[in-house]
């Protein structure tokens, strides 16, 4: 992708974030997702969504296509702050889909991603915890129409997806575009969180911003390439697009 066509496209989805003021504004916007009516797509956006922005076009058209982005993560705020708006507070989806599930309770979910082990448990804690009604649970490798099958067949009214990016995204804007009404939440990591395969980070790493390190610490292989490759490109990206400078 040419550096005028990244530029664009990271300045479209900086527009379309939904920037979430305070913890009343948080409870409005979880209101709002849980009694939807038509099919609705929930994203979060971090630096590793630019990132992958910048050089997936099919990718970007997911995004785009979303209804609700959240901006998630520190590296948003730099980017925010760098442009000179306001972050609001930090929407990461750990945090926010089990209030979403809590929303959600008595009601029927789907559970879409990671690996059976995992999915199992986090189907039986999220159900314990917070008492929503699991309809359909399946791993996160299948193809796309597999999925359009089981939103056709089990008609949940909350399907969590934690596929990661970018397959997540297309799979959402598919069911979205089929027209069930329904609440579609692209979760990346929540379902490994939810069944146990991963820790949050401690809470004073949370309030400094840099759970991406614990993260890191825990999953080196997995996730070098996008904290210690991609959080140096995203800052380098972050002062072009401040510039306004088309050039990579």
């Amino acid at each position: 992708m040419g550096a005028s066509a990244w530029l664009h496209n990271w300045k479209t989805i900086i527009q379309k974030l939904r920037v979430v003021s305070d913890r009343d504004d948080e409870q409005r916007l979880i209101d709002a997702l849980s009694h939807t009516e038509v099919a609705t797509v929930l994203g979060f956006v971090n630096a590793h969504a630019m990132n992958l922005v910048a050089g997936n076009t099919d990718y970007y058209h997911s995004l785009c296509a979303a209804d609700v982005l959240l901006r998630d993560g520190s590296g948003m705020a730099i980017l925010f702050r760098r442009l000179a708006l306001v972050p609001g507070l930090n929407m990461n989806g750990t945090d926010l889909i089990p209030k979403l599930l809590a929303a959600f309770k008595g009601r029927r979910v789907a559970f879409w991603g990671t690996e059976d082990t995992w999915l199992n448990n986090a189907v039986r804690h999220s159900e314990a915890v917070y008492g929503v009604d699991v309809v359909c649970a399946h791993h996160g490798f299948a193809g796309v129409d597999t999925y359009m099958e089981l939103a056709r067949q089990w008609q949940p009214e909350l399907v969590v997806l934690g596929m990661g990016m970018p397959k997540q995204e297309a799979v959402a804007a598919r069911l979205a575009a089929s027209g069930a009404p329904c609440l579609i939440v692209c979760g990346g990591a929540i379902l490994d969180f939810l069944g146990g395969k991963v820790s949050r980070a401690p809470q004073w790493m949370r309030w400094l911003g840099c759970e991406w390190v614990f993260r890191l610490i825990s999953e080196p292989r997995r996730l070098f390439s996008r904290y210690v490759v991609g959080n140096p490109m995203f800052l380098l990206r972050t002062l072009i697009c401040r510039a306004g400078n088309a050039t990579t």
